[in-house]
């Protein structure tokens, strides 16, 4: 199992994808389908991030624009989501690079939710060279340029490719796609947006 590394932290990529697998839509909560850790091995809920960190995400191209919440890994060992209840409310994972640093920064956001279009509902739309904005705490704005999007199904997710190291600041923007499947109550699918610094 690969191992990342952020801020002296440690977190294993298969506990990341809890959020790629499943909970980014489907008009309800849908259950986590990543494997529980064992309690002796399960990461420590991370104290309060107390340096900048993202504040909002923009995307022009498709009308999205939301406040970001900050998620990490619970107590479970599986990445917390923004509930499907406010399914217009984006996330930053806490445990990836805050947006302007460099590596791969990891934005989440619901396709649907309540029986409501999500955030990232028209991200399947965005295309290479569309901007993101990206605002901090520190009062920064940082514009990231569209270099590709994917959707994959979720059992081939490009974990590398999403999580791995990078040399120059980076963004991912995921949520699912693809067709609706009733009996797992989940999308089959991931969208991906990457994203450079402008």
């Amino acid at each position: 199992m690969k191992l990342l590394t952020q801020g002296g932290r440690v977190v294993a990529a298969a506990l990341v994808l809890s959020f790629a697998l499943t909970g980014c839509g489907s008009g309800e909560p849908a259950p986590a389908a990543s494997p529980e850790a064992p309690a002796e091995s399960a990461p420590p809920v991370v104290k309060p991030f107390n340096g900048a960190r993202p504040t909002n995400v923009k995307i022009p191209k498709i009308g999205a624009e939301s406040s970001l919440v900050t998620v990490a890994v619970g107590k479970d060992g599986k990445m917390s989501v923004p509930s499907a209840k406010n399914p217009m409310q984006a996330a930053w994972y806490r445990l990836s690079p805050v947006p302007g640093d460099v590596g791969p920064s990891i934005l989440l956001g619901h396709v649907d939710g309540n029986k409501q279009p999500g955030i990232f509902y028209k991200l399947k739309d965005v295309n290479p060279g569309d901007e993101v904005i990206v605002d901090r705490s520190d009062g920064k704005s940082l514009k990231f340029v569209v270099e590709k999007k994917d959707q994959v199904p979720k059992d081939q997710f490009p974990e590398e490719a999403v999580y791995g190291n990078t040399d120059k600041p980076q963004l991912r923007l995921i949520t699912c796609g693809g067709v609706f499947d009733k009996e797992e109550h989940s999308y089959k699918d991931n969208i991906i947006v990457y994203a450079n610094l402008a």
